[in-house]
């Protein structure tokens, strides 16, 4: 069995906010198979099925960001599943809105979560895809920037590497890292110039 995880804070005022964007990524792999979330035997909220006759656990932890690594732990104990067959799915404000970064192994890179989980599960080399949310033009703390939502103007990128997460979520499933870091690791957004361009008078 394989094993999705995408990291966000639970709570209807954070819904929206560039740190959900992990749990945006989950439900639209859990949609595109057709699968809905409910309440797992541990702290989180799972969709299970199959894509391509790969079981697939899907997970949403219902702590905070900062304690998710408890509800990875959980599932990969009640589920037996490797540390090979995780894919964890979650922002970072390090790098440019609409990047796509997938990884093996590596630090937490100042995302809570990734630290907790690494912390949880006393290793790091596992399989992270981290979604861009980088903006230049933000003045201020980067607490307050993660909890931020997304301005209007950046909503097509978001939407679009939502799907390209989503893809690149499933393909994982079938074709492993390397492919799929491949396929669709990209330092920004394709549709990024939009989103920055001063609006007409």
């Amino acid at each position: 069995m394989k094993l999705i995880c995408g990291l966000g804070n639970i709570g209807k005022e954070y819904v929206g906010t560039r740190h959900n964007v992990g749990f945006r990524v989950a439900e639209s792999v859990a949609e595109k198979l057709g699968l809905g979330f409910k309440s797992g035997k541990g702290d989180y909220d799972f969709a299970k099925g199959v894509y391509e006759s790969n079981e697939v656990l899907i997970i949403k932890p219902t702590t905070y960001m900062n304690l998710s690594g408890r509800a990875v732990r959980h599932a990969m104990a009640f589920y037996k599943i490797s540390i090979l067959d995780l894919l964890v799915i979650c922002d970072d404000f390090a790098i440019p809105l609409g990047a796509i970064r997938l990884r093996g192994e590596g630090s937490d890179g100042g995302q809570n979560g990734l630290k907790n989980i690494i912390q949880e599960l006393g290793r790091n080399d596992f399989t992270r895809l981290r979604f861009g949310i980088g903006n230049p033009e933000f003045k201020g703390s980067a607490a307050d920037f993660v909890l931020s939502n997304f301005k209007p103007e950046e909503l097509e990128v978001v939407e679009d590497t939502i799907a390209q997460c989503r893809d690149a979520a499933l393909y994982f499933l079938t074709h492993g890292l390397n492919p799929t870091s491949t396929k669709f690791n990209r330092k920004s957004s394709p549709l990024e110039k939009k989103v920055f361009l001063p609006k007409e008078n």
